[in-house]
C-alpha cells in the first residue's frame, strides 16, 4: 500500500495519475487540511508536520510514503530522508518526494548522478520553473538542476495567486489572465527568449496546463509532474515490488483529512471530479 501526502488538495492530481497508472495498487491520500497553508509556515514547522503526516501513513500499513507537494518536498523531504527516518524506528519505510523526479525529467539525469555529466554538462538550454512563492524561494529546482546541467539557464517565475484561483474555481478568463501574466514575468527575465522547457512546480497548475501551453510557444516542451511522477513511480516498483503489496481485502483507495470531511469532498472535485470521500483522520502525534 502506498501513501500520498500533500498539505491540501493539489496533491490529488497525483493521486488520480498513480491511481490510473496501478489501478491494481492500494493508495491512501492523506491531507493535512487543519493546517492549510504550509507556504507561509517557518520550515521548522513544515519538517514537523510533514513528518507527523508521513508516520500517520506508515502507521495506516504504508511502507512507502509520496510527499505530493512540493513544498512539503522542498523544504522537508531531505531532513526526513537523511536525518529523522534512520533513527525513527521505521527503517524498512521509505519517503519519496516530487522534485526528485521531476528535475530528472528536465535534466534527462537519473537523480544518483549528482555531477555534470557527458552530454548533459554541455547543455545551454533555458529551463522556466512557474511556482508558488515558498517553492520557489526555496530555491531548489535550480539547485538541483545545476548540480547536473551546470550550463543550464534556470528562470523561476512566481505565480502567487494562481493555485488559489484555481481552488477557488475561478473563471477560466480569470485563470488565463493568471498565466498569461506568469509567462510574461518569466520572458521579461529572459529579454523574450522562450524556456525550452517549462516545469510546472505546483500540483494544482497541471489543471491549466493547456493555458500554459496557449501562452507558450510550441516548441517549448511544459514538465507536469503528475505524469512524470507516475512514471517514475512505475520504475522504483519495478525494482521494489514489495512496497505496493497490501494485505488481502484492502480497499485500492482511501481519502483521508484532518479538516472537514464533507467540505473537503466538495471541494476535491475541482482537483479529480467524481473523487470518492474523504473521512476524517487525526494525525498522530510524537
Amino acid at each position: 500500500m502506498i501513501g500520498v501526502f500533500d498539505s491540501g488538495l493539489g496533491g490529488l492530481t497525483v493521486l488520480k495519475a498513480l491511481h490510473e497508472r496501478f489501478p491494481q495498487h492500494a493508495f491512501v491520500y492523506f491531507g493535512d487540511h487543519a493546517h492549510v497553508p504550509y507556504g507561509n509556515r517557518p520550515s521548522d514547522n513544515i519538517v514537523d508536520l510533514t513528518r507527523i503526516a508521513v508516520e500517520t501513513l506508515f502507521k495506516q500499513h504504508c511502507p512507502l510514503v509520496l510527499l505530493g507537494c512540493n513544498t512539503a518536498t522542498a523544504v522537508a523531504a531531505r531532513r526526513l530522508q537523511q536525518v529523522w527516518l534512520p533513527g525513527s524506528g521505521w527503517t524498512a519505510h521509505n519517503v519519496l518526494g516530487i522534485v526528485a523526479p521531476t528535475v530528472e525529467a528536465a535534466t534527462q539525469t537519473p537523480w544518483a548522478v549528482s555531477t555534470p555529466q557527458y552530454p548533459q554538462k554541455y547543455n545551454s538550454d533555458t529551463i522556466a520553473v512557474f511556482g508558488t512563492t515558498r517553492t520557489i524561494t526555496s530555491g531548489v529546482f535550480p539547485e538541483e538542476i545545476r548540480k547536473r546541467c551546470p550550463r543550464v539557464e534556470v528562470v523561476q517565475q512566481i505565480c502567487a495567486d494562481l493555485a488559489g484561483a484555481i481552488e477557488d474555481e475561478a473563471p477560466e478568463t480569470a485563470l488565463d489572465q493568471l498565466v498569461k501574466a506568469g509567462v510574461e514575468g518569466l520572458l521579461a527575465q529572459t529579454g523574450g527568449r522562450p524556456p525550452h522547457r517549462a516545469i510546472l512546480g505546483c500540483t494544482h497548475f497541471p489543471l491549466v496546463e493547456h493555458l500554459f501551453r496557449r501562452h507558450l510557444p510550441p516548441f517549448t516542451r511544459i514538465l507536469s509532474q503528475p505524469e512524470i511522477v507516475a512514471d517514475s513511480l512505475e520504475d522504483y516498483l519495478a525494482r521494489r515490488p514489495h512496497y505496493a503489496e497490501s494485505a488481502p481485502g484492502t480497499p485500492n483507495l482511501q481519502l483521508l483529512t484532518t479538516g472537514d470531511p464533507v467540505e473537503i469532498t466538495k471541494r476535491a472535485g475541482v482537483f479529480w471530479p467524481g473523487v470518492p470521500d474523504f473521512a476524517h483522520a487525526l494525525a498522530c502525534r510524537p
